[in-house]
């Protein structure tokens, strides 16, 4: 995969002293900056999904040049756009000479390789126009396919871009181009990637609890406090599971757990419906 950019003027040669350069970089010891999108996403056959891609642990020098790509299957997931987080709008073009020839932030998405190849970059010296501190670099939306099986996961990967590492050198890039330049020469800083993923599936759906309804027959009644009472005294035939036509069910406890002091099914649970249904408390 080729990146579409194309970089011009004063970023061109901020961008190739800093990731793409013949010349070897300096590195920066102990600094690495982390690049990760939201670790986890579940999203349903057919619905859309949004996903931040952050920046975390900028060192205090900032950093003026950065491209990775963001890779997945172009088979599962469709992606509709590439959107400048608030770590990148923060920084107005004007604080770049360059701009008005190339923006700052670019993307580009190729759906039929599957990936999404970012740069951010700027010529300006001062480096509080600069990403700095940790945030969102750039939020990515989509839909998910609607022959995508439930229950299965597709990763969201942070790889470097597949391109020469600068124009006419015909070595292939192998790293995520990240630094800055100082005195003349590039900084290189480390980077450490987090792969996201975005997993298939309905929402896990939490049950509607009716409290003393113990048998689930939608009504309070005295019924109750006696299945209670009858699956603690004898759980083999009317606990959950048990031999009795009609046993305690799962939800039958959820519903019945009316007392609040304890957890799970206990005589207090029995003795509080039954209070209420005398009118001695006015709710369960």
């Amino acid at each position: 995969m080729k990146t579409k950019k194309v970089v011009v003027g004063a970023i061109a040669a901020a961008m190739l002293s800093l990731s793409v350069c013949s010349l070897m970089p300096v590195a920066a010891a102990g600094e690495t900056v982390q690049i990760y999108p939201l670790a986890k996403q579940l999203q349903k056959v057919g619905g859309e999904f949004s996903v931040d891609v952050s920046l975390a642990d900028i060192p205090s020098s900032g950093i003026q040049a950065l491209d990775f790509a963001v890779t997945y299957d172009s088979s599962v997931l469709t992606i509709t756009s590439v959107d400048a987080g608030a770590l990148v709008t923060k920084i107005p073009q004007s604080a770049d000479a360059s701009a008005s020839l190339s923006d700052l932030y670019e993307s580009s998405i190729n759906k039929n390789e599957g990936y999404v190849s970012l740069i951010w970059s700027t010529a300006a010296e001062d480096s509080s126009y600069w990403l700095k501190g940790d945030g969102v670099f750039c939020t990515i939306k989509g839909t998910v396919s609607s022959s995508a099986k439930n229950g299965t996961t597709t990763p969201l990967s942070i790889k470097p871009i597949d391109r020469e590492t600068y124009s006419g050198s015909k070595k292939v890039n192998g790293t995520i181009g990240c630094g800055y330049e100082s005195n003349g020469k590039p900084v290189k800083l480390e980077v450490k990637t987090i792969d996201g993923e975005v997993s298939i599936g309905e929402p896990a759906t939490q049950p509607t609890i009716v409290r003393g309804d113990a048998n689930c027959d939608g009504v309070v009644e005295l019924a109750d406090a006696i299945l209670i009472m009858q699956s603690l005294a004898n759980p083999d035939k009317y606990g959950v599971g048990g031999k009795a036509d009609k046993p305690m069910t799962d939800q039958g406890k959820l519903n019945g757990d009316v007392d609040d002091d304890v957890t799970g099914l206990t005589a207090n649970d029995a003795l509080k419906i039954q209070r209420y249904l005398l009118h001695i408390i006015a709710e369960l």
